[in-house]
């Protein structure tokens, strides 16, 4: 099939670069990478699970924290406001 079309600047870089790498054509060289991109693209991507382990960091030393104004007064004192 015959087609034209039109490249980005970097996009006809890259395609140089590679043709001169490998000493293939244009032809060759867009062919492949339509190919893995086209391959990529109809893949679902694959979905990677983090797993983070839990460590004891032992009892609270402030006491509550679920009141911050009370926390930013032990802390820094009155001074806070």
């Amino acid at each position: 099939m015959r087609t034209t079309i039109t490249l980005d600047d970097d996009v006809a870089v890259a395609i140089a670069d590679l043709r001169r790498a490998r000493g293939q054509s244009l032809k060759e060289v867009v062919n492949e990478a339509l190919r893995q991109g086209l391959r990529q693209l109809a893949d679902p991507p694959r979905s990677t699970r983090f797993r983070t382990r839990s460590v004891d960091l032992g009892r609270c030393l402030i006491g509550n924290v679920d009141n911050v104004a009370e926390v930013l007064a032990i802390a820094e004192g009155e001074a806070f406001r």
